[in-house]
């Protein structure tokens, strides 16, 4: 041992062991693509992979279900939130008028017609059932009941009912005493002739 190496030397980097070239990464080839006509394009997918929609008809099944969903919306407005009919009046006098329903309350009623009380031609053919949008109308339409008065009533009616509204499609909007003398033809009023 007659030469030792001292530490700068061994620090110091061989020539061979350099590393002056850049790393060389390998090469990863690219993958090809192959159209519908190559039995390969078959082969690379799942089995069920040709069966997703493309974008087109996705597109095109978002498009036909928002408008399916805004015609849902329309019909269900105009059947249950708009009244096809509006401003009418009935007389009659009040049969009764009650407080019904198990979550939902509201006053449902029955109204005898005028019309149909003095058409002597023609069977009864029904009452007028409705409910009281509110408890100041049923509280006039129980006094009416009790007074034997004749009353005219405004309403609307929708198609269908709700629960929160009634259980009838009739809603009375309005409450008004009436004369008889008035109502009825002059035929049927004795004060007339």
């Amino acid at each position: 041992m007659l030469f030792e190496p001292k530490d700068e030397d061994q620090e110091k980097n061989d020539y061979f062991d350099s590393t002056d070239e850049p790393e060389v990464k390998p090469v990863v080839p690219k993958k090809p693509t192959y159209k519908p006509d190559d039995p390969a394009y078959w082969e690379e997918e799942s089995e069920w992979e040709h069966l997703k929609p493309c974008l087109r008809i996705q597109w095109k099944l978002w498009l036909a279900g928002g408008v399916v969903l805004v015609a849902l919306i329309i019909a269900c407005w105009l059947r249950y939130f708009s009244p096809y009919i509006e401003d009418a009046t009935q007389f009659g006098y009040v049969e009764g008028i009650e407080k019904r329903g198990t979550v939902f309350k509201t006053y449902e009623g029955i109204l005898l017609p005028y019309k149909e009380l003095m058409d002597t031609t023609r069977v009864y053919s029904r009452d007028f059932i409705f409910t009281a949008k509110n408890d100041s109308l049923a509280a006039m339409l129980k006094r009416a009941q009790f007074a034997s008065r004749p009353v005219r009533v405004g309403y609307k009616k929708y198609h269908a009912t709700l629960p929160w509204r009634g259980s009838s499609k009739v809603i009375v909007t309005s409450v008004d005493s009436a004369d008889p003398a008035k109502i009825l033809p002059p035929e049927f009023n004795p004060s007339f002739q």
